[in-house]
């Protein structure tokens, strides 16, 4: 009954001190992996994916990012609209990495595209498992 009795107390030491403890007050954040897959073609889809890539990379994150079917289009978006243009500009002098499903640049007779590195459903997998999170658009 006594060590019933002092392992209840000492269970409530620890949970009460666990209870109160303060979190500190100077927690940094490590950073992380991102993957994000663009799919989309749709101008202010694809513009925010590509901000928030950059505001990722600025909190010290690394971002690859992957185009696939109709995401490959970035390479014309970037041709036409401004915007666009400065946000990928912006991401790949940070050092991000933008890779293109190399199927769905040929069915756009895309085979020389300015914005990202031709690249295969391999690379694609491996973006996915190495990625801490990954992230769809």
């Amino acid at each position: 009954m006594k060590k019933q009795i002092v392992l209840l107390v000492l269970l409530t030491c620890v949970f009460a001190g666990s209870i109160y403890a303060k979190p500190s007050k100077e927690q940094k954040k490590s950073p992380t992996t991102i993957g994000m897959v663009i799919y989309s073609n749709d101008t202010e889809t694809v513009w925010n994916a590509l901000r928030l890539a950059n505001y990722s990379k600025n909190q010290g994150d690394t971002v690859s990012i992957f185009l696939l079917g109709k995401g490959v289009e970035l390479d014309d978006l970037v041709k036409t609209d401004n915007d666009m243009k400065e946000q990928t500009d912006k991401f790949l002098e940070n050092g991000g990495i933008i890779l293109g499903c190399g199927t769905c640049l040929q069915s756009r007779k895309n085979n020389e595209p300015e914005v990202c590195k031709y690249s295969s459903l391999a690379d694609l997998y491996e973006l996915i498992r190495k990625n801490k999170i990954v992230l769809t658009f």
